[in-house]
């Protein structure tokens, strides 16, 4: 008769933690936050680069649809009534043929409290933008300036990678990607 030896305990995962568990969501990786909400929110599948001396941001979202045209994103990021804390999040349509956001405009960000940027787009002087106060999210660059029409439309759902993201949602960004809190899969 052999006598069997006890496999070893090993430590409760991460999810299983009584410390994460108590950790409010804004201290929470975005990893943690999937284990958390699993299905009750979305991981946009898209692989962005990632700007700015913040590499983690959250806030709720401020939605922007724009194609090559950065006016409109521009006077949003000016004129948002108390946008402290916020994510501007910019559908451009996945264009990587004009840049969007570049050091002039995402310094109105910072000096007006936003939390970041996820742009659904290019953006240019990416030297410049590493040395902001500010995390933003983009698909690349492109030193090539967007035209300044003002067309788009602000605060209404708008969809990257498949996930819908509506005005006021969640929105979590960090070194593994980006979550929607709240994700609504018919995006309406």
């Amino acid at each position: 008769m052999s006598s069997a030896t006890p496999s070893p305990r090993l430590p409760e995962p991460p999810w299983q933690s009584p410390v994460t568990d108590q950790l409010p969501d804004s201290e929470l990786s975005t990893a943690d936050l999937v284990d958390r909400y699993g299905n009750a929110l979305a991981s946009i599948p898209v692989q962005f680069l990632s700007f700015g001396r913040k590499s983690r941001f959250a806030g709720p979202a401020v939605t922007v649809k724009c194609f090559e045209d950065n006016a409109l994103l521009k006077s949003t990021l000016a004129e948002e009534p108390d946008p402290g804390g916020k994510v501007l999040v910019v559908d451009g349509g996945g264009s990587l043929r004009s840049a969007l956001v570049g050091d002039l405009i995402a310094a109105i960000a910072v000096q007006r409290g936003w939390a970041g940027l996820v742009i659904s787009g290019a953006v240019r002087d990416s030297v410049a933008l590493d040395q902001l106060d500010l995390g933003i999210k983009a698909l690349g660059t492109n030193p090539q300036k967007s035209s300044k029409t003002g067309e788009g439309v602000v605060n209404s759902p708008v969809e990257i990678g498949g996930v819908w993201i509506t005005p006021g949602q969640t929105v979590h960004s960090d070194e593994d990607g980006i979550v929607v809190v709240g994700h609504s899969p018919a995006g309406r």
